[in-house]
Order: C-alpha cells, then structure tokens, then sequence
C-alpha cells in the first residue's frame, strides 16, 4: 500500500463523524435544517408534505384522525390509485423515460418505459378482471425478481385488489400457509428461475404448496424459463403470455381507492405463533414512501436508482416499486447474486447503467469486504451521489469501506432503520442536512417521536442501551394485523402504553441506545441476547465488536449453554481474503471485545469458518449455530442456501 494511502486508511479509521458534501447539499431534495423543528411545531398537519407528493382523486379532510387509537387513520376521505400514481399521471411528462430497467442473472436485460409499463399493467389488469379478480380480493404473488413481478403488483392496485408477495426462496408451506390466512383464491408465479447460472424450478413448489391450501385456487403462470423447463400446470392455470396477448391494448380505468383501504398484505415471522400478515393502507404507506424516497434516497426523475434488495421484502414493496415509480425515476431491478458470474456483479451494473443512488444490505457489503477492493476498483462507480444500507445495523468499519471504496468518500450514507410494520424508512440522517456517524443510524425522521426506554418505560440517558420505542404514529404505519386486532395491540402496543391516559407507544422489539447528539444506534431485536452470569449483552454489540478488528469480514454471535454462566459467547467468524483465522487472530477478537464492551462479553470460543448458514434470504441462522454450540441435534437446514457448511462447523466445535 503506498503511504498516502495508509495516511488515508489510518485517518478513515479515527475519523467518527463525516459531513455531507457541499456539492451533495446543493442538489439535495431536503436540506433546511428546520425542516425538523416545523415538523415537531405543526405535527400532524407537516405530513401534508408527504401528501402533497401525489395527485389525489378526492383530497383528505383530515390528515390524522386517533380517534380510536392505535387504530390510526391517515388523510381520511381522501382518494387515489397507487397503480395511476405510478403510472398514468407521469405519462404526459416522462412516457418515453425508463420506468424500469432489468437485468437477469444470464446478462440478458429488459427495458421498459413508463409507457410501456403502464400498457403491460392495463393488460394483466384487464386478464385479472377477466379472470374473476374483484375489488379487495386478495391476490398472491409468489415470484422472484422478474418484471412481471411490480407488474402484478401494480395491475392488482389499479382494479383494488390487494396483493400478497410471497418470497420466492420460502417453502411450499410457506405459501400455504399465507394463501389460507389470507383466503386468497388467486396465485401468480412462475416455471422457475436462475441462481448462479442454474435454473431452479419454481412451479413444482408452488404446485406443493396449493395442495396445501383448502380452497380453489386460479393460477397464472408466468414463463422465465422457456425451453428450460416443460412445467407442470393444474386445470386451473393459465399462461401470463397468453392472457396478457389476449387482452392486446386493453386500457382498465383505475379503481379510486379510499385512503384507509388495504394496498397489500405482508406477512412477516412472529416470535410465536402463526405469521402476521401486516396490514398496509393505499394512502398513509403511498404519502410516506414516496416522502422518504424523495428526502432520504434523494430520488429525482431524472435519477437511475438502484435498490438491491428482493421484492419479496418490504424494501423491494417500498424502495424498488411504490417510492420511486410514484416520483418517476428509473428503478433497477436485478434477478441474480453479487457475485455472479463475477464478484464485481454489482460494480459492473453500476457502471453500464450510470446508477446515482445504491441502497443494499450491510451483509451484502462484508462480503464485498471479504472479496476485496480490487472488484469495486475495476469499474468506474463515479455516477454515483448517495448510498444506503438497510436490513440491520452496520459496524463502523464496513460503513467506511463502504464509504472509500464505493462512495469514493463523495457519497453521503443513509443508515436506515425501519421495519416491515413501520412501511418505510424511520431513524437516519437526511443526508442533505445531518452529520454521518458510522454505526449509527442517526436520528428520528422529522415527525417521527422516538425514544429509548428502561423496561419501566423511563428514558434512558446517552451512552446507554433501552429499548426502542414509538410514541407517535406515523402515516406509513401498519394499520392492523390481518383478521386480528387482538394481537395487533398485543404485539406492538401493550408493553409501554397506558390505554387509561390516551397514550401509545409502539415497540418494535428492538434494542438500541443514543447519544448526547440524539443520534440512535440499534443494537438488534430484544430476543437477541445472550445472558452471561445475569449480564444481558446484546449480539449485535458483541459482532460489531469482533468486525471492527482487522482480518474479520463477518461474525456470528450466539450464546451457549456454561455451567457457571448460564449462558457463553460463542463467536463464529468469517476471514478478510489474505488473513488467516489463527491464534493471533483469535487474541486480537478476544481484545477487541474486551475493549469495546468488558471482560464479560469475552468470547468461551472463537470458531473461524469460510462460510455462515444463510437463508435464501441472507439472514444468518443462528438457532443452528447455537445448537452447534450446545452440542444438541442439528434441526431442519433445507431452508438454507448453503446446508453443507454447518456440518463443517459442527466438525469444527467438535474438534
């Protein structure tokens, strides 16, 4: 490494906080600081801004009615079309733009304009009708990243009929199991898929799990795979191609939706129980998406923006499909994975498509870590103007790796914090006014009422943890849980509010704490923790931690069961390329954890391993890497894409 560049990476590492640049700030959406203080002086009505972004049939008399609290209404009597909102009303001004530019896992692309979207919309829309789809009908989608996906999507918006999108990596009872809850009679997916290069099978699944479901079920089958695979269809299925030909230029008026009716279900893991469908409203979830787009993603029309997230997820819902195509801008979507054919995938869209903002997973950049720079270093990335990351929180080294070595430290980085309940983004910076600090999110949006509380609802102070908490509501809020008021209020409501006074908290069972700057830090959900002789230690703290020293690309932390202790720390790590995992390595792991949190936090094993069991989805497995631990017997690995290595690891504990 030349000296300038060790001075460089030298000054990176102590620096702990990173204004925005001028020239970021200049163009910014959003960069009046007192942006924040109009919030908080005329909330609720400052979400009128948020509302302003769309063109309503009907204009709301009310933008917040908590009348019946938590059962929230937002801009009530208000109307409007999602489909028409991303559609229609930009066809005069941006009908021959890009709408959406795809890229399949083979290299092949697709391009549509928003003209051409919107045809292709009308058109299954219309086959929907045809089909016997009726307004609130519940339709589901269970389909991977292919076009017809928000194709699907926004034809079920525009003749009223929710959608359901089931991940296209979940199981055949997965799906079963939401198609009863929702009592959906309609199914859109696909013959199959590409993965690496491979051509999965889809439709054979989906075949599984409607015989899991106990009423009739209409499917359309959409065909990615042509020649590649002859897939089975029921009596009750039609070909996407064929109906969309048949209805050649058909145009379907857009439904006018009430504010308050039901946009989509998605249904989301419970920490007991069934899965919750999560219910979101066509106005509130509309109004707020496209608001954070605009003032946290910095989207304009003329922007090519990426978000490599699934559509399977609420991020695809919020900041692949609604939020961008509501403003205009062009929307990649991507079928396959980073490192496919090569490990500088990602890189080598950005280039080709000139992409402006990219917002993905911190997991996704510790693998670009543990790949290397010379990947990002081959591509020409100076197109972009902002970064994100989403999913969970980011460690303060991958933020500046992630910041040097892709931003090209021009690139201001939004943090965001939200959930699927929470329908879009919640505590970040806004990047056109608010001071970086890696590893934190920042602070509360304007007009979002955060705190961090003790478990007797009581604030805590600066530089300790609590639990996150709401006190306001929000317009892209949950409305409800699907069928199910009763655990509605149960799940996010009951444990800090006090029904008797008026008062509703919201709990996102996460833990964080905040600084003396108000800025948050989330430290990850309240059942990941690890009790070590009565010390409750947050995982998330420890595997920042262990990332923060130098040769680590990513860890796994989870508690095994100590005979002192109750509970161990148990480390599962992953090597930078060029590293080995050895004893000098484990003594540096071993100090940094001390030093970032205490002798108590001290790990009882360091085990280091190429790889971490993974879902589909990318979320670590823990429940298996504490069964390792435990020595216990190893449960169900078919939901993984990688099954063989916890065998490895297994042989490695054992060792």
């Amino acid at each position: 490494m030349a000296e300038e560049e060790v001075e460089l990476e030298a000054r990176l590492q102590e620096q702990e906080s990173f204004d925005p640049p001028e020239s970021f700030v200049e163009q910014a959406n959003v960069s009046e600081p007192a942006i924040y203080e109009e919030f908080e002086e005329n909330w609720p009505e400052s979400w009128e801004r948020a509302a302003d972004l769309l063109d309503w049939y009907d204009d709301y008399d009310t933008v917040l009615d908590d009348s019946d609290a938590p059962f929230y209404k937002w801009f009530k009597e208000g109307t409007l079309n999602a489909s028409h909102e991303c559609l229609d009303r930009h066809l005069d001004d941006r009908g021959d733009e890009v709408a959406i530019e795809w890229v399949g896992e083979l290299g092949e692309t697709r391009t549509y304009t928003y003209a051409e979207l919107h045809r292709e919309v009308n058109e299954f829309a219309a086959a929907l009708r045809e089909l016997g789809v009726e307004e609130d009908d519940v339709v589901t989608m269970y389909m991977p990243m292919i076009p017809e996906l928000p194709i699907a999507m926004l034809a079920c918006a525009r003749i009223g009929a929710p959608h359901s999108v089931v991940f296209a990596g979940f199981s055949a009872d997965a799906l079963a199991t939401r198609m009863t809850s929702a009592d959906s009679e309609y199914l859109v997916t696909c013959d199959g898929y590409y993965r690496r290069g491979d051509a999965l099978e889809h439709k054979a699944k989906a075949n599984e799990g409607l015989d899991g479901v106990d009423h009739d079920v209409t499917g359309i089958v959409v065909d990615r795979l042509g020649d590649e695979y002859d897939h089975p269809m029921r009596d009750d299925d039609h070909d996407y191609g064929d109906l969309v030909a048949a209805q050649a230029g058909a145009e379907v008026e857009p439904v006018e939706r009430g504010a308050e009716d039901m946009l989509f279900l998605m249904y989301t893991s419970g920490t007991t129980g069934q899965p919750k469908g999560v219910k979101h409203t066509t106005g509130g979830y509309l109004s707020y998406v496209s608001w954070t787009s605009h003032a946290v993603l910095d989207v304009k029309p003329e922007d090519t923006y990426w978000c490599a997230a699934d559509i399977g997820w609420i991020t695809g819902h919020s900041y692949i499909v609604y939020g961008p195509l509501s403003l205009g801008t062009t929307s990649v979507m991507y079928e396959g994975t980073p490192d496919y054919p090569e490990k500088d995938r990602m890189w080598e869209i950005v280039e080709d498509y000139d992409v402006t903002q990219l917002y993905t997973a911190p997991t996704a950049i510790r693998a670009f870590m543990k790949w290397g720079k010379q990947y990002p270093e081959k591509r020409d990335l100076s197109s972009l103007r902002l970064l994100g990351t989403v999913g969970e929180p980011i460690n303060p080294r991958a933020w500046k790796w992630y910041y040097k070595h892709i931003g090209g430290e021009s690139c201001p980085i939004v943090d965001t914090w939200w959930q699927t309940e929470t329908g879009g983004m919640m505590i970040t910076t806004l990047p056109g006014i608010g001071t970086m600090k890696p590893g934190s999110a920042g602070p509360p949006l304007p007009g979002i009422g955060a705190e961090i509380v003790d478990t007797n609802g009581d604030e805590v102070g600066a530089g300790r943890a609590g639990y996150l908490t709401v006190d306001k509501p929000w317009p892209g809020m949950l409305r409800t849980l699907y069928k199910n008021d009763e655990r509605f209020l149960s799940e996010y409501w009951e444990e800090y509010s006090d029904p008797d006074a008026d008062e509703w908290v919201y709990f996102p069972e996460d833990g964080a704490k905040i600084d003396d700057d108000g800025y948050i830090t989330v430290l990850g959900r309240v059942d990941d923790v690890i009790n070590v002789s009565g010390h409750r230690l947050g995982t998330m703290e420890i595997e920042s931690a262990i990332v923060g020293v130098e040769g680590v690309a990513e860890a796994a932390v989870v508690g095994g069961d100590h005979d002192l202790k109750g509970e161990a720390v148990y480390a599962y790590v992953i090597t930078e390329d060029g590293y080995e995992g050895d004893a000098d390595l484990e003594a540096r792991i071993i100090e940094g954890v001390e030093d970032a949190i205490g002798p108590i936090a001290r790990p009882e094993a360091v085990i280091f391993t190429p790889e971490l069991p993974k879902t589909r989805s990318g979320k670590i497995m823990r429940r298996l890497l504490e069964d390792i631990a435990n020595g216990d017997e190893l449960g169900d690995t078919s939901t993984l894409r990688n099954p063989e290595v916890v065998e490895d690891i297994a042989n490695k504990v054992g060792e």
